[in-house]
């Protein structure tokens, strides 16, 4: 396992809220869009990689206790976003990287 703050450098992603929480075990990954499937599938712990932006991606992480958000390819969370992450105590971490690097590269990390 890793912590979060050790995944930052390494993947040299952009901390948008939760610099706190760094400190988080990433027990794995979890790669998806669709909400009702990270919901149903993913894991205490995990990072979540993911494309979406609103404000629900927060309850769902928060709901599932997952160890943060990775938003890829540059995309920026709403205000309201990082308002509720801020509020939940949930990371929210950017990259200019495609969905299928960044899994590869955490995947490479955590094995």
């Amino acid at each position: 396992m890793m912590n979060l703050s050790s995944i930052v450098k390494e993947l040299n992603l952009k901390v948008e809220c939760g610099k706190d929480q760094l400190t988080r075990e990433v027990t794995g990954g979890y790669v998806g869009d669709l909400l009702s499937d990270v919901m149903a599938n993913s894991k205490e712990g995990n990072l979540w990689i993911t494309r979406q932006t609103h404000q629900n991606i927060v309850a769902v992480a928060s709901l599932k206790e997952l160890a943060g958000i990775i938003l890829v390819q540059g995309k920026e969370p709403e205000e309201d976003t990082l308002g509720k992450a801020s509020k939940e105590g949930i990371p929210i971490l950017v990259t200019n990287l495609y969905t299928f690097e960044v899994a590869g590269k955490l995947y490479k990390l955590l094995s």
